[in-house]
């Protein structure tokens, strides 16, 4: 009872609380409910929705850059206009080569809010960092879970094929020959008989335990007499026999399976992961490499990382875009995912509704649809117990020769009750239900969390690249080009007489020198 009061429990976040409350609309702006229906063509409206306002903020974006680019080219032509009188004032208020006034302290705001745009791009690459790590530590927590789930249900169907087989063996070799040494007693014939008898019905019941419907009493093996279609197995099959990869076009198998769950997921998160690292470098060497270019002023470095990083800012819209509908139906399962697991028919296909609901809530109300069936079970194997023990008892005194048959049927027995004993046991809804409470953790906890940190990952890098796309083609012209630079060095050096000149006659006009 204390095991039974320590049952998990799986409550929805806060974050999955708030982004399943979100409004939805279609495309034709429509307002739609949240369920999660991925295979509705309404819900996977309301997620493109939702991915196109990254695109809206995507056109809001080039807009503003595209105002500051015109902004620059009006601003140039008016300095050209101006023409010598801004140069007679920038050389009268300037100091030795810098720049002064005006021009100076336009220079200086333009490198400043590009350096404060470059630090919070590296905070959002820092931030995407935390957040992928995050993904892929719930991710990996799903994929443990599921395959764990994976092996317990392989071990049950392992068990009853060892189960079925050690007794099919016995009715068809040992008890086959203590019949015909029994043929000349009637009361040793009769219970070896019924020793065949029980474990006939045992080999039925354990046959018709990947073949339950419901929990009533007598559905075991009425389903076929009804006329119903054969249902399939309640379990998967082993995990050498299940497939490992995706089938082609994606389509999941019918009945699930959690090993193919978790190769599929395992697949999908290393390319999901790796993606997002190289995307997070890409904008750090975009973000160190133009705070190289402003340091050293190189323009050639400011015009290739400009390049990269409106490549960046496509990229960092677009995936963010991604993670809102990523987001939001992950929001949309975690809130009831009983519910979608009760309803869809890739998980009720292969097993009754009632099975599903006893594993996936193991409440301490509920009895398992297996207890009658494994009632039985237990009753046949105790009853073919005392036979065997009876006719150990008196038999083998009169027909030696059945002495080994008998231990052949007692080890085949024994084996075979502990193999039922481990089948309870795994067949109790708190092992699996561990495993699936974990994985829901795992998927609404630690990868949800990780999702909203990429979200807002995203979100800042695309502001960051905004506004660095907006400065940068006002640091790079304001740069003094390489003729420029020759000028004034040709300028500083001068003819030495031509200056010892300018200086003699400015002594000579001095009249008290």
């Amino acid at each position: 009872m204390a095991a039974m009061a320590t049952v998990p429990s799986y409550t929805p976040s806060l974050w999955v609380r708030m982004c399943h409350a979100l409004p939805r609309l279609d495309l034709t702006m429509t307002m739609r409910d949240n369920l999660f229906i991925p295979d509705s063509w309404e819900y996977q409206q309301t997620l493109l929705v939702l991915s196109s306002l990254s695109a809206i903020a995507l056109v809001l974006s080039l807009l503003v850059i595209i105002s500051f680019l015109i902004h620059y080219c009006c601003c140039r032509r008016g300095d050209r206009s101006e023409g010598s009188e801004e140069e007679e004032e920038d050389e009268e208020g300037s100091t030795g080569h810098g720049y002064g006034g005006k021009k100076g302290r336009g220079i200086c705001c333009v490198t400043w809010v590009s350096v404060a745009a470059v630090t919070l791009c590296c905070v959002a690459i820092g931030v995407g960092f935390y957040g992928n790590s995050e993904a892929n530590d719930g991710i990996y927590q799903l994929t443990s879970s599921l395959l764990t789930a994976n092996y317990t249900l392989a071990s049950i169907d392992l068990l009853v094929s060892d189960t079925i087989s050690g007794l099919q063996l016995s009715i068809a070799g040992p008890l086959t020959t203590m019949e015909e040494l029994f043929t000349g007693s009637k009361p040793y014939l009769v219970s070896t008989r019924n020793c065949r008898r029980l474990s006939e019905n045992v080999v039925s019941l354990l046959t018709s335990l990947t073949m339950a419907r419901s929990s009533d009493g007598g559905a075991w093996n009425s389903s076929n007499n009804r006329g119903d279609p054969p249902i399939a197995a309640l379990t998967p099959v082993p995990p050498s026999m299940a497939p490992t990869v995706a089938p082609v076009g994606g389509v999941m198998p019918s009945p699930f399976s959690p090993g193919w769950a978790a190769n599929t997921l395992m697949v999908n998160e290393d390319y999901r992961w790796l993606s997002y690292v190289l995307l997070l470098l890409l904008d750090l060497l975009v973000c160190l490499f133009i705070l190289l270019g402003l340091a050293k002023q190189a323009r050639w470095l400011l015009i290739l990382m400009t390049v990269l990083a409106w490549l960046a800012l496509f990229l960092s819209w677009g995936s963010l875009g991604l993670e809102t509908a990523t987001v939001v139906s992950v929001s949309d399962f975690c809130t009831d995912p009983n519910t979608f697991v009760l309803n869809s028919t890739h998980f009720n296909s292969g097993t009754s509704s009632d099975v599903l609901d006893y594993y996936l809530t193991c409440s301490r109300r509920m009895n398992s649809p297996f207890q009658q069936l494994l009632t039985q079970s237990q009753r046949a194997l105790s009853s073919i117990h005392t036979h065997l023990s009876s006719l150990e008892r008196n038999a083998l005194p009169q027909v030696p020769k059945a002495e080994k048959s008998l231990r052949e049927v007692q080890q085949i027995l024994n084996a075979t009750e502990g193999n039922f004993h481990q089948l309870v046991a795994l067949l109790h809804c708190r092992g699996l239900n561990k495993d699936y409470i974990d994985s829901l953790k795992g998927l609404c906890s630690d990868g949800m969390e990780g999702l909203l940190y990429l979200s807002l990952y995203s979100f800042l890098s695309a502001l960051a690249f905004t506004a660095i796309l907006c400065s940068l083609p006002g640091a790079w012209r304001s740069f003094p080009r390489d003729s420029e630079e020759y000028e004034d060095s040709d300028s500083e050096s001068e003819d030495p007489f031509t200056s010892h000149q300018d200086s003699k006659r400015f002594l000579q006009w001095q009249p008290w020198l």
